[in-house]
């Protein structure tokens, strides 16, 4: 029993799959990626009582060392770093720590993480952590810690300084909202927060804005999803005149009064998932809120108002044939999207599209590390495994070239600013591409022939 400690050391790792492993320093010139899951970190380490000290480790900056002092082992992982963090959890706990989990993976896959830990913090970490850490003290850490859903006015605050500030694109992240009740079959957000919306205190949000950088990111699931509540916080975050980055649908354009606020509050780039062209895969998918929309039309009127757009599409649906490639390509050229993340499906534990594949015996690989959107786990239906990972690379490589890049940009130069071209469309794009090139994606590509296939 620790209970006569006067002071604990909590170590919190966030592990990182190979590749970035090796060399996490080495990036290219004028690119930049940054991990989402940083801010739960921060909450993580804010929630522990004071008599914890808490450090936060990030695989892709820095290499864990097995010999810390620590006297509690915490990891945070998605499905893809899943096995990495077994992989760390038995190690620790061969030399005698104990280790406790949090993260998506652990919260849908209990009785198979629980073989690799001592405890697993389910769902949300703020409401568990103090009880999990005063088990710890007395002795008695038991397996298994569950909550009611987080009241974001009991928010802690966070403490920045535990990041390393110049190895991510910004420490200056944070959320108004968490959640989203709509049910699109492959999300596994929308059950981890139990397909509720949850908002902060307004108030609350501007404080912490006051004290941030310039420019932001809202890592909201969804920051339009509420909209009365959007309304009033855009409004009144004009004066503050930030720059800020943030999730939402693209329905957001067919709101001309709240897309204008957004614009005067700050909004300088939206990361929106399209997720499909075809209306049978977003019907298949349960994505409702994109139906009928006239994509084109509507990205149009984003840029308008001065705001670039990173897309996000989805490919492997069951209506899903070859030549989605060639024409999902076409649209983003014509629409100038600024930055795309283009994944093969990946029915991820805690998803409907996990439990429906399961049940009908169409997932082939469940490899853990391969759940990272750059391999194919199911059988495609009018396509085989091979067309699927080839074409999407494909899709990658063309998007991805220096001519598209260049292309863009000169056109995004129109209703973007120098800034935020510079400073934010190039360095993902060069990001992307070293991140792709990293994963072979663009040799890949080179297998698929749009006119053969």
């Amino acid at each position: 029993m620790l209970q006569n400690k006067k002071n604990i050391k909590f170590l919190l790792i966030n592990p990182t799959s190979p590749l970035w492993r090796v060399n996490p320093n080495q990036r290219p010139i004028n690119s930049s990626v940054f991990r989402f899951s940083m801010l739960p970190s921060l909450y993580v380490a804010a929630s522990m009582p004071y008599y914890v000290k808490t450090q936060i480790l990030d695989e892709d900056i820095e290499p864990i060392d097995f010999d810390t002092n620590a006297d509690l082992i915490g990891i945070s992982f998605m499905t893809y770093n899943a096995p990495r963090a077994y992989e760390i959890a038995d190690q620790f706990r061969e030399m005698g720590k104990m280790v406790i989990f949090g993260g998506y993976h652990p919260t849908f896959m209990q009785q198979e993480a629980i073989q690799h830990a001592d405890s697993i913090c389910i769902g949300e970490s703020e409401n568990n952590i103090p009880i999990m850490i005063k088990d710890f003290m007395a002795g008695k850490l038991k397996p298994f810690y569950k909550s009611e859903l987080v009241d974001l006015k009991d928010l802690p605050v966070l403490n920045r300084n535990l990041l390393k500030n110049n190895a991510y694109v910004t420490i200056n992240a944070l959320q108004a909202t968490r959640g989203c009740y709509h049910h699109c079959e492959f999300c596994s957000v929308a059950p981890f927060n139990r397909y509720k919306l949850r908002t902060r205190p307004i108030d609350q949000v501007l404080d912490e804005l006051k004290g941030l950088g310039r420019s932001v990111i809202f890592m909201d699931d969804n920051i339009a999803l509420d909209r009365e509540y959007a309304f009033e916080l855009f409004t009144r975050m004009i004066p503050l005149k930030k720059r800020w980055y943030s999730q939402c649908e693209i329905g957001i354009a067919e709101d001309d009064e709240l897309l204008q606020l957004a614009r005067r509050s700050g909004c300088r780039g939206l990361f929106i998932g399209f997720e499909s062209l075809s209306q049978q895969s977003l019907s298949n998918w349960k994505k409702y809120c994109n139906k009928e929309k006239d994509y084109l039309e509507l990205v149009k009127k984003i840029h308008s108002m001065g705001i670039g757009i990173f897309a996000a599409f989805v490919f492997g649906n069951d209506t899903d044939e070859a030549d989605v490639f060639p024409k999902t390509l076409d649209f983003l050229l014509k629409a100038n999207i600024e930055v795309l993340q283009s994944t093969r499906l990946t029915p991820f534990p805690g998803t409907p599209l996990f439990d429906k594949m399961t049940k009908d015996g169409r997932i082939f690989d469940k490899d853990w590390s391969h759940y990272d959107f750059f391999h194919v786990v199911h059988k495609p239906i009018n396509m085989n495994p091979e067309t699927l990972h080839s074409g999407t690379a494909w899709l990658q490589q063309q998007f991805y070239s220096y001519k598209n890049i260049t292309r863009r940009l000169r056109r995004a130069s129109r209703y973007l600013s120098p800034n935020i071209l510079m400073k934010v469309v190039l360095p993902i794009n060069m990001g992307y591409r070293f991140k792709l090139s990293k994963y072979e994606a663009f040799k890949l590509g080179n297998s698929f022939h749009p006119d053969i296939n």
